[in-house]
């Protein structure tokens, strides 16, 4: 599904991302803020997206150069009014407030005045790119960002969600285990991995880590789902994805998520009868009328 501080996180599909990560529900993108505090679940990526650590959006002006990279002109062309009222806030500051605002490119253009050493202003500005598709501009940053700071689970996990989108899910697999062993209680994470293992077939493996996320927190699906930018895996590894969604909040007795990820499921192509009305862990919403609906709503037999 999928966490950027959400998740995987374009082209026409090559301008991509998505502010994802909580701490990550499409795979996600995780950030931190000018504090230097993480805001692990404002961008990501997971199951069907990956969640980006979204919190850090930054770049100098003619930093591009020094990695190899031609910033688009678009982004050079970008006017940004002077607002008296912010013009005492840092670039970076600024830089955010144009992200939660959806403009990604006057983001770009004011991040671009920040620092030249921060990594966090370098994996903001990789999550602004990537919430435009621009997959292969949100790469260079997010590695200059790790350049400037090896150790860096946001950008680790960032830099995941692009390989994620270009369905390097191994690849993806990797850098998202990596930000784990620096930040192990991390929800996002998880569940970005959970994601890169479902579209690897590694169902087990799969499930275990999105457990593991709802462990930590058991909104991470529910609030990643309003998060990430849809980077839509395999359309049968959603929907076994869903349905191991919908089992999970069943148990926990959020029967009304479990519905939702059900419905899901049954969209995306599940259709094993059988198992549905087998699984002990959906006996409970088996017993609502909201089911029966569903089923009938399906073509399914619930009796």
């Amino acid at each position: 599904m999928r966490t950027i501080y959400r998740m995987s996180a374009a082209t026409p599909r090559n301008w991509l991302v998505a502010l994802i990560a909580v701490c990550v529900s499409v795979p996600g993108v995780s950030g931190q803020g000018p504090n230097g505090r993480d805001h692990g679940g404002d961008t990501a990526l997971s199951g069907q997206n990956s969640r980006i650590a979204s919190s850090e959006f930054g770049l100098a002006q003619d930093e591009p150069a020094k990695t190899g990279m031609s910033a688009p002109t678009q982004v050079a062309s970008v006017s940004v009014p002077v607002d008296f009222s912010m013009s005492s806030l840092s670039a970076e500051t600024q830089g955010d407030l144009m992200m939660v605002h959806q403009r990604y490119l006057a983001a770009i253009a004011v991040y671009q005045r920040g620092p030249k050493d921060s990594p966090v202003v370098w994996n903001k500005l990789g999550i602004a790119y990537q919430h435009m598709y621009a997959l292969d501009f949100a790469k260079l940053q997010y590695e200059k960002a790790l350049s400037l700071r090896p150790k860096y689970p946001e950008a680790l996990n960032n830099l995941g969600t692009v390989y994620y989108g270009e369905k390097d899910y191994h690849k993806a697999e990797k850098y998202y285990t990596k930000a784990l062993r620096l930040k192990p209680d991390c929800a996002s994470f998880y569940s970005n991995l959970g994601t890169a293992y479902f579209a690897e077939r590694k169902y087990k493996q799969g499930i275990a880590a999105y457990e593991r996320a709802f462990a930590i927190d058991p909104e991470i699906f529910i609030r990643e789902s309003q998060e990430r930018i849809a980077e839509l895996g395999p359309i049968a590894e959603q929907a076994k994805l869903n349905y191991e969604l919908a089992k999970m909040y069943a148990k926990a007795g959020n029967l009304d998520a479990a519905l939702k990820y059900l419905r899901a499921a049954l969209m995306d192509g599940f259709d094993d009868r059988k198992k549905l009305m087998a699984d002990k862990e959906l006996a409970a919403l088996r017993e609502t009328p909201e089911f029966h609906l569903l089923m009938t709503e399906e073509h399914l037999n619930s009796n």
